[in-house]
């Protein structure tokens, strides 16, 4: 490759003020190291040669003013062309570019633009117009300029969009991972409650299985305890004739209450009373009527002589 360097001597020797002229010098690229080490050229001029692309570290040439890259090969920008901050004029004529880039919107120092003879997208070009004078090349910069503004603006609201779009997804992204996670932790909860309510029921089973021989030892002791006590401390079954002996006892009451007022109406002073007058006659006939029957006469003997 052809370098200005090597076609017409060094580039200080090409510097006339401030502008440095190499078109015409078959360039097939920029030597962007020697023009950053000339700060004071800020015109240059890089018009017919056979340049197709310019390399991302020419952006970094922002001292530059008035640039000419007219006839020649170039079919896109770099994305960054926006840092050449203090651009002023900029000859694009006859290239193959078909659209700028959106950082071109940041070029706010430049006044003059051409963009003739290019295969532009029809709507840049709508845009651009002509540039047969210097008025339409300063309505060019100007209107070219705006529309690449809408379109970073557009392409801004775009960008945040498809940021908002991601965020939304990442969010749902991270909702689901934490409802799979809640399932999870649920599920191993779940499980683990199960797990310890199988071991307490196995567990329950065991205690119970050792403690069934002793209460049926226990129960079977209770049991032999409970005849052996039954045996002993039987009661007598209750008493019958309750109503009998009742009767019986009133009876002798009454024998005894009579036996009682016979002695006194035979013995005391009393004897003459009509009551027991009665008396001693009905016990009189009783006597008499016993003693007519021979067993009678003789217990009564019997009992007298005792």
């Amino acid at each position: 490759m052809t370098k200005a360097g090597n076609k017409g001597g060094n580039l200080r020797d090409k510097l006339d003020g401030n502008e440095l002229d190499l078109s015409l010098s078959d360039l097939n690229e920029v030597p962007v190291k020697e023009l950053a080490a000339l700060p004071k050229a800020t015109i240059l001029d890089l018009s017919c040669n056979k340049l197709t692309t310019l390399p991302s570290d020419f952006c970094g040439l922002t001292h530059l003013v008035k640039l000419d890259l007219s006839k020649n090969k170039l079919q896109q920008l770099p994305a960054d062309f926006g840092r050449l901050v203090n651009l002023q004029h900029l000859d694009l004529l006859n290239n193959r570019l078909v659209t700028l880039p959106v950082s071109f919107a940041q070029l706010k120092s430049l006044k003059w633009l051409d963009l003739k003879d290019n295969p532009l997208d029809p709507a840049l070009a709508k845009v651009a117009g002509d540039c047969l004078d210097e008025k339409q090349c300063k309505q060019c910069a100007n209107k070219v300029l705006q529309h690449m503004k809408a379109m970073q603006a557009d392409q801004e609201r775009e960008r945040q969009r498809r940021l908002e779009v991601e965020r939304e997804a990442e969010k749902k992204r991270e909702a689901k991972q934490r409802a799979k996670e809640a399932q999870e932790r649920e599920v191993r909860k779940r499980e683990k409650a199960e797990e310890k309510e199988r071991r307490r029921k196995e567990y329950d089973a065991l205690k119970a299985s050792k403690r069934e021989p002793e209460k049926k030892t226990k129960k079977e002791t209770n049991q032999a305890s409970k005849s052996k006590s039954g045996s002993r401390s039987r009661k007598p079954p209750p008493r019958k004739h309750t109503r009998s002996w009742a009767v019986l006892k009133l009876l002798l009451l009454l024998l005894l209450c009579v036996a009682g007022g016979l002695v006194v109406c035979r013995v005391t002073e009393l004897q003459q009373q009509p009551l027991c007058t009665s008396v001693n006659t009905i016990y009189d006939n009783a006597v008499r009527g016993l003693r007519s029957h021979h067993i009678l006469q003789w217990v009564l003997q019997t009992n007298s002589q005792q």
